[in-house]
């Protein structure tokens, strides 16, 4: 037991702080990423507190002769203990992931940027309206590219053709999905500038491997220059 435990804790230890996941790309990702943090301290403590107990036993209470123990029925204080703490702990997580739930999932009133993503078998399509410009990436090569403003908020607009897919980036540490029929929203903040893979995150048939695609998020300036650029080379108004 005891090498399994100094293994886990040093990996624990090697990720610190954030304990294996990414770096969080967006504000939503943030509040993600500091319930998981909550989430894994409090499994270190449990799990410091049991083990300390294990050992305790072990020690306080291993063999000493042929003398027989007290062979006490109950203890009650132990007992309580030992249900209200579990259901205290899993009270406040609960309360944690509902906050936390709410902050991601909130719209905001007026996002900057609109930009309909469409899955299909097997590529995305990445369309602004108020820009008029259209991202289709069919062939995978290259991968299609959405390019978002950082410090904004930009609504996504989900729909599938066919098939159930996923949006995930793993910068971002949320994935929603893509249901035909259903119109489902999923609002980012970018909080800072970079290049960050993307992926289906939902096997959608035979090559589920080709739906990569990139998102880039830009300052502001280069955004709009972007669009224009791109609106340009469409022949957009």
């Amino acid at each position: 037991m005891a090498p399994a435990v100094v293994v886990g804790l040093l990996t624990a230890a090697c990720a610190v702080p954030s304990f294996g996941a990414p770096r969080p790309a967006t504000r939503q990702g943030g509040h993600i990423f500091s319930l998981w943090q909550g989430f894994f301290l409090a499994a270190c403590a449990v799990g410091a507190f049991m083990l300390a107990l294990i050992l305790y036993t072990v020690i306080r209470y291993r063999a000493r002769g042929d003398a027989v123990p007290d062979q006490g029925s109950s203890n009650r204080l132990a007992e309580v203990v030992y249900t209200a703490t579990p259901i205290a702990i899993v009270i406040v997580l609960f309360v944690l992931s509902v906050g936390t739930e709410r902050l991601v999932t909130r719209r905001s009133a007026g996002p900057v940027e609109v930009v309909e993503v469409t899955a299909y078998q097997w590529g995305w399509e990445f369309r602004y309206p108020a820009e008029g410009v259209t991202v289709t990436g069919a062939e995978n090569d290259p991968v299609p590219e959405l390019v978002v403003p950082v410090g904004t908020t930009t609504r996504l607009k989900l729909e599938a053709h066919d098939v159930i897919h996923s949006f995930f980036v793993p910068e971002f540490l949320e994935k929603r999905d893509l249901v035909p029929g259903l119109h489902n929203v999923l609002d980012i903040t970018p909080t800072r500038t970079g290049v960050f893979a993307g992926r289906c995150a939902e096997y959608c048939g035979l090559d589920h491997w080709r739906m990569d695609f990139s998102t880039r998020v830009v300052p502001e300036p280069e955004f709009r220059t972007w669009a224009r650029e791109q609106a340009t080379k469409s022949g957009a108004p």
